[in-house]
Parts: C-alpha cells; sequence; structure tokens
C-alpha cells in the first residue's frame, strides 16, 4: 500500500533511468515540496515508495518529470524549445487505505499516464 511512481521510455524502450522528478502535495492553490529525486535504474524513485500506507493522506499531489533534461541527457537531438520540457501530473487521492502508483509512459513528443496497481 501507499503511493509509487515509475517511468518508462518509450522512445528507448527503457526505464527512464536518471530522469529528475520532484513530487509535491498541494494545498488550496499552492505546492509544498516533499522530494526530489532522480530514477534509478529501473525507472523508480530509488527510496522505494513515496508515502507508505501510514503516511499516505487523502488530498491533491503532483508529480513533475524533467522529460528535457532526461532526454538531452541521453545526447537526442531535439528543436528548441523541446515540445515538452516538465511533465506535471496532478491527481487526488481519494482512499488512502488503497495502493495508488502512478505510472508514465514518455518520449520526447507525447506522454500517458493511469492509476497503475
Amino acid at each position: 500500500m501507499g503511493l509509487s511512481t515509475h517511468v518508462l521510455d518509450t522512445m528507448h524502450g527503457c526505464p527512464a533511468a536518471g530522469m529528475p522528478v520532484s513530487f509535491f502535495t498541494r494545498q488550496g492553490e499552492s505546492y509544498s515540496l516533499v522530494k526530489s529525486f532522480m530514477l534509478n535504474a529501473d525507472g523508480r524513485n530509488p527510496d522505494g515508495l513515496l508515502y507508505d500506507n501510514a503516511s499516505l493522506k487523502t488530498g491533491r499531489y503532483r508529480l513533475s518529470f524533467d522529460v528535457a533534461a532526461y532526454f538531452k541527457s541521453k545526447g537526442v537531438a531535439l528543436a528548441e524549445p523541446m515540445f515538452l520540457e516538465v511533465v506535471h501530473l496532478d491527481f487526488g487521492i481519494a482512499h488512502a487505505d488503497q495502493h495508488y502508483h502512478v505510472p508514465l509512459l514518455c518520449s520526447p513528443w507525447s506522454y500517458s499516464t493511469y492509476r497503475g496497481s
């Protein structure tokens, strides 16, 4: 249980190792940074869950994925400005007793997400 994330690079067909990610909580219209990290070799938070079951609360959250920095670090030649720079996923937790997994599948030109298990 808790909250987790995972990023797959659909351009190269691999986990997005080394992508910078920031995780925020939302109160009203403002966001508070909880933590920033780089994805590990499996495209996941190196510390595991973003929140464990005991820490997860109902509310609104944001994950910000620095897609531009990641693809630049891979040597991908892209026009400036890039089509995608930072992908912000704003989502809500309605049932803190359930597991929420927030995956991101991305390329320099597209992304998709869903509530995983």
